[in-house]
């Protein structure tokens, strides 16, 4: 980043004054669109640079962001993700700058009834933000890398003592100095078609933290400008279905016009976990869609998943409309991480 360079004070649980080290802050609060922290934290390690992460592991009342919320900050003062609405972050980055000099974990104690005076929330509750240092970088960006390459979610046990941490199975519920944190693999978009609206889905998506799979049979050489892919197949749709694997991080959506493509592609999607399946077109379609999934076997509780028409009704009527209709819809329907203190 290269905004002005500003300094924060904060206070340990002790509520003793540390020193203030300098970070950089952004003009704007860029950070807080940081929705996966992973690629970030990689990034920097690959740079030679020293890494603390700020969990959000307690709350009491209301909170702007959800348990386990995590911000991190580098040791050149750069931030990712946010743990509040914007009440707190300047405070924590200075305390993760000091965690960093020290190597000493800090609890972190704000809003109602806290002794740091000075840092109130506006929604009146009060919140526990645990900031340790990453001493193991390598091994827990390797651990993270693996789960998403798996695309599996990644368990850490957290101690709020020691600021250590262990991967594997969640802990039974009972140790309250032990927060259990998850890290979900990237939701994943497939998208099947090839009109207006697919490209207008394929360009937004990736804005929403989808990876976007993009199946055109028969389509040109080239992916649709503007569209950043995880993959694009051309094969005809028989072929690309078969070799795809769809998970319970996974949408499949088919915008074909074609009755038997959308056919193909809504009966791989029930067959699956995947989180959202879903077809464009009228609710006439609809019926005829679900009165032929019927006769291939499905049943009344298989089709209950489906989306059809896609998307939620917000009066859409432009491509880019439509795409946002069904990005709503998969905002509802998303799997979304499940953090517990233990």
């Amino acid at each position: 980043m290269t905004d002005t360079l500003i300094s924060f004070t904060d206070r340990r649980r002790d509520t003793q004054p540390v020193s203030t080290p300098r970070a950089q802050w952004p003009a704007w609060p860029v950070y807080g669109l940081v929705d996966d922290l992973f690629p970030v934290i990689a990034g920097w390690h690959a740079q030679g640079r020293r890494v603390a992460l700020a969990t959000l592991v307690a709350i009491t009342g209301s909170s702007p962001r959800p348990l386990g919320s995590e911000m991190a900050i580098n040791d050149h003062g750069e931030i990712a993700g946010y743990v509040s609405g914007g009440c707190v972050e300047g405070a924590v980055a200075t305390q993760a700058l000091e965690v960093l000099r020290t190597g000493e974990a800090v609890m972190l104690d704000y809003g109602a009834g806290s002794p740091v005076l000075d840092v109130q929330l506006t929604c009146g509750g009060r919140i526990g933000i645990f900031v340790r240092a990453l001493e193991d970088q390598q091994a827990y960006i390797q651990r993270w890398r693996e789960a998403r390459e798996r695309r599996q979610p990644l368990d850490v046990a957290i101690d709020l003592d020691t600021g250590t941490h262990r991967a594997g199975p969640p802990q039974p519920v009972g140790d309250e100095r032990v927060f259990q944190q998850r890290y979900l693999p990237p939701a994943r978009l497939v998208i099947a078609g090839g009109d207006p609206v697919t490209l207008a889905l394929a360009q937004l998506a990736p804005s929403f933290g989808y990876d976007v799979v993009l199946l055109r049979p028969y389509g040109p050489p080239s992916p649709p400008p503007d569209a950043v892919l995880t993959h694009y197949d051309t094969r005809p749709l028989a072929r690309s279905l078969e070799a795809l694997e769809l998970d319970a991080f996974t949408a499949l959506y088919t915008l074909t016009h074609d009755i038997d493509d959308d056919h193909a592609a809504l009966a791989k999607g029930l067959a699956s976990p995947a989180f959202a399946i879903g077809a464009l077109g009228s609710r006439s379609k609809a019926s005829d869609r679900s009165a032929r999934l019927r006769a291939a076997g499905f049943s009344e509780s298989d089709l209950d998943r489906l989306h059809t028409p896609a998307g939620l009704s917000i009066n859409a009527r432009e491509p880019r409309e439509i795409a946002l209709s069904v990005l709503a819809e998969l905002v509802a329907l998303r799997p979304r991480v499940n953090a517990a203190t233990a």
